[in-house]
């Protein structure tokens, strides 16, 4: 028996593989779940238990760990992409593009830092890389500097083991640092943010100016450059479904769909606002009127997926009207131009046979949903890795440059995610499934990174480099927290909130993330956090492989 045991837990074969990485991950896991005062480790734990159980002797074949490791972050980081991608360009607008330059600067600041103790310090390159990636919690980028010093023939080892040295104190350092800064800043706030673009904001208003009356929305809609739609109108007592043709008379009620910047211009053109708050979650807008229904209808049909909403026709053809978008918990005007999406939750206002019409269209049917298209999954896997070993040619260095597999992918999944309606391509996924593929892809890339690193960890953390590669990974945490902290605050006169959100996204930390939600309120912390996570996630990839070739070419 004991022998059976034995064979099967400790002789190298595919079964033994498969059952000592999955035994890490669900330990890891496990204890994934437990918090001490809100903070934990999470998927992280996974990496430290695969160090735990290498110091222990665990082996797997050699063949089999690279694989599991290679699979496992290919899989974490392409459905990582897949899922910012959609928002990965939109982050550029207002306020985007502020937030993403301010992140990149955390990003920049602790890579010139990290090269500046390389240079002081005398420690290798792979050392100082595994610091960096450490400090900052940022487990893909490892994946690429280990598979870049690998193609150069450089031992990775080193960088697995100061990464797992200085984890810990990254994922506390940034929540450290805001603590230490949170009052300051607080004094200093003087935030002039501006609004959301593109969220739909639901007003009513009163036609009072005789410069509209009696004049068809078709003729109306050309006067004002605001983006609007026109839900219902009311006329005394009569609910109007509104058409190009429908006549605006004095006196009536008209409730539409804009942005929120737009109130006050269209208070004016339309002469009053009503105070209604048409955007509170409770309104049943079935009873508002007999004839008129208001339905929320799933886009669930391929045929729909990447076409504009206003080549549908759907007013022409059904006597309906779009009225919003919901698309990832955002709620969009439902503008002509507007590229639907599989997955997005189309408004629809009309009359009630109209709407079964609509929905048999648009599909409406959840169970679709509920299954991801694998296809374009593989195939993005496939193209993602082929443009990652694409090698590019730099002058002056030695070695041609690769996205890798961690670059290579990200960015397909971010192209893919983004631009894949448009091609037609279904790249909708749930969210729970997408959060399974990449606990999935992690766990496993993080199981055997930490059982490779065990074997040396016990006498790694014993020798006085790995107190230094602390000290290095804390000040390369928090000194670039606390300096765009302060400039974001301060000079570009973001918010405390959007500002510890931004921080959180550029250092990849999610528990520093819940701490700012649980100090500071409302959202603004989850939105700066979601703007700049892809720009941010993305860089430090590359940059990891840039400086491996730059610094060994």
């Amino acid at each position: 028996m004991y022998s059976w045991f034995s064979e099967t837990l400790f002789a190298h074969s595919a079964v033994q593989a498969v059952i000592i990485i999955c035994l890490i991950c669900a330990i890891g896991l496990g204890l994934g779940k437990f918090r001490f005062r809100g903070i934990t480790l999470g998927v992280t734990f996974v990496f430290f238990i695969g160090i735990l159980a290498g110091s222990l002797g665990l082996e797997i074949d050699s063949q089999m760990l690279s694989y599991a490791e290679s699979f496992g972050l290919v899989l974490f980081v392409y459905t990582l992409g897949l899922q910012v991608g959609p928002g990965f360009l939109s982050a550029f607008r207002t306020g985007g593009t502020q937030l993403n330059m301010l992140a990149a600067g955390v990003v920049v600041l602790g890579t010139i830092m990290m090269l500046a103790l390389l240079w002081a310090s005398g420690y290798p390159l792979g050392d100082m890389m595994g610091v960096l990636c450490g400090a900052t919690t940022n487990t893909p980028a490892l994946g690429a500097a280990q598979q870049t010093l690998k193609m150069v023939g450089e031992n990775s080892s080193g960088a697995a083991l100061s990464c797992a040295v200085t984890y810990p104190l990254g994922m506390v350092g940034v929540i450290i640092a805001l603590v230490l800064m949170k009052n300051w800043l607080l004094r200093h706030e003087r935030a002039v943010e501006a609004k959301p673009r593109g969220e739909a904001f639901i007003a009513s208003f009163r036609v009072c100016n005789p410069a509209i009356f009696n004049k068809s929305l078709a003729t109306i809609a050309g006067f004002d450059e605001s983006k609007f739609v026109i839900t219902r109108i009311w006329r005394g007592e009569n609910a109007i479904l509104p058409t190009s043709e429908t006549v605006v008379m004095e006196g009536d009620l008209v409730l539409l769909i804009t942005e929120n910047k737009f109130v006050n211009q269209l208070t004016v053109f339309f002469g009053q606002l009503d105070r209604t708050d048409w955007n509170a979650k409770e309104i049943d807008w079935d009873s508002l009127d007999t004839k008129l229904v208001s339905q929320g209808i799933l886009v669930t049909r391929s045929h729909v997926n990447g076409r504009r909403l206003g080549d549908l026709q759907l007013r022409k053809r059904y006597g309906v009207n779009v009225s919003r978008v919901k698309r990832a918990g955002i709620q969009l005007v439902a503008t002509p131009d507007l590229v639907i999406r599989m997955g997005d939750r189309i408004t629809v206002v009309g009359e009630k046979e109209r709407l079964k019409q609509v929905a048999e269209e648009l599909g409406n049917a959840v169970k679709v949903l509920n299954e991801p298209n694998m296809v374009t999954i593989f195939i993005g896997i496939v193209l993602g890795l082929v443009l990652g070993c694409i090698p590019f040619h730099i002058p002056s260095m030695t070695f041609p440059v690769r996205l890798g597999l961690a670059g290579g992918p990200i960015i397909m999944g971010i192209l893919i995610g983004a631009y894949g309606p448009r091609l037609h391509m279904v790249a909708y996924t749930t969210t729970s499934a997408n959060l399974m593929l990449r606990s999935l892809g992690l766990s496993m890339y993080l199981a055997c990174l930490g059982l490779d690193a065990g074997a040396d960890f016990l006498n790694t953390v014993m020798q006085p480099q790995a107190l230094a590669w602390i000290g290095y990974g804390l000040l390369i945490t928090m000194v670039p927290v606390l300096i765009m902290g302060v400039v974001s605050v301060v000079w570009m006169k973001k918010s405390v909130a959007t500002t510890a959100g931004m921080l959180c996204g550029a250092m990849a930390n999610p528990i520093a993330l819940n701490y700012a939600t649980d100090i500071l309120p409302g959202d603004k912390a989850n939105i700066a956090y979601a703007t700049v996570y892809p720009l941010c996630m993305f860089m430090r990839v590359i940059i990891a492989q840039v400086l491996v070739m730059m610094w060994l070419g």
